[in-house]
């Protein structure tokens, strides 16, 4: 018992250790906050659009995306545990050790989405539309290697983080991550048009935030596309090779009981038999 719970535990630990792990190009380049510095054309005209606000702040993202996981998820697994849809091996609380597997699976898969998205970003640092607005040069002509800003040092610096968009590639591995959970989860009857209304609205929302992004003058559509296929790509294979959201589990069957009820039952059958025969050789003569 106790060498089953320590196994348990470590497999836990386990867990922790690769989520962490998968975030660590994320976490680093987030800190060091040092993209590749690319020279720039001053007549290029794709860098010279107007600021704009965002339409879907990070914030706005980040409440939408992890309210939707949470709901969905934790609602999901309580009806499919209570239900007795799905079983666990765990000796714990079986509804939260099916919600730690999901829950899991969504964070390994967010963080592998963010740390590709910022090696992107990071290595690459391709100026965003909106780049001539942010840095404010004093002067600038023809191809510049080194070019004098005067707009907020770190405004630069995350203006030269157009390619790809993370805005679009972690809303779609969100959204279709639910989506595909969705899928394998909602099976019933009577969700034959409710599943894919939901699967709409959730992928629905993670192309209006890619959008927004063109329309705000913070990415390129080629940005945008880009992180749109990451996201999805990412969301596919975590669902596809990491989860068991789509692993046939057979119903377990209650064939012991049934077997000891048919025996109870063919006791009698035989004892009545006996006490006919008044013996237990089935002689019908006198004794």
């Amino acid at each position: 018992m106790m060498e089953d719970l320590r196994k348990k535990k470590l497999y836990v630990v386990m867990d922790v250790i690769c989520v962490i792990v998968a975030a660590l190009p994320f976490i680093i380049m987030t800190i060091v906050f040092r993209p590749y510095k690319r020279g720039i054309y001053c007549d290029d005209e794709d860098i010279k659009y107007p600021l704009k606000d965002d339409t879907i702040t990070h914030g706005l993202l980040a409440a939408v995306t992890i309210s939707c996981t949470i709901i969905i998820t934790s609602s999901g697994e309580a009806y499919l545990v209570y239900s007795n849809r799905i079983h666990s091996n765990s000796e714990f609380n079986r509804y939260v050790a099916a919600l730690y597997k999901v829950l899991g699976t969504f964070l390994f898969g967010a963080a592998v989405s963010q740390s590709l998205t910022d090696l992107a970003k990071f290595t690459i640092g391709r100026p965003r539309p909106n780049f001539m607005s942010v840095c404010n040069p004093k002067f600038c002509k023809g191809y510049m290697l080194e070019i004098n800003c005067t707009g907020s040092p770190r405004d630069v610096t995350e203006a030269r983080l157009s390619f790809y968009s993370g805005h679009s590639s972690f809303g779609m591995y969100c959204m279709l991550f639910l989506a595909l959970y969705v899928q394998a989860r909602l099976r019933a009857k009577w969700a034959r048009l409710l599943r894919p209304t939901i699967q709409f609205f959730l992928v629905a929302f993670a192309v209006y935030v890619a959008f927004t992004r063109v329309s705000d003058y913070k990415h390129h559509w080629s940005d945008v596309l880009v992180g749109l296929l990451q996201g999805a790509l990412i969301a596919i294979l975590n669902v596809r090779h990491v989860s068991d959201f789509f692993k046939q589990r057979p119903t377990p069957c209650p064939r012991r009981e049934t077997d000891e009820s048919d025996e109870q039952e063919r006791k009698p059958s035989l004892q009545i038999v006996d006490a006919e025969h008044n013996n237990h050789y089935s002689y019908t003569g006198s004794v």
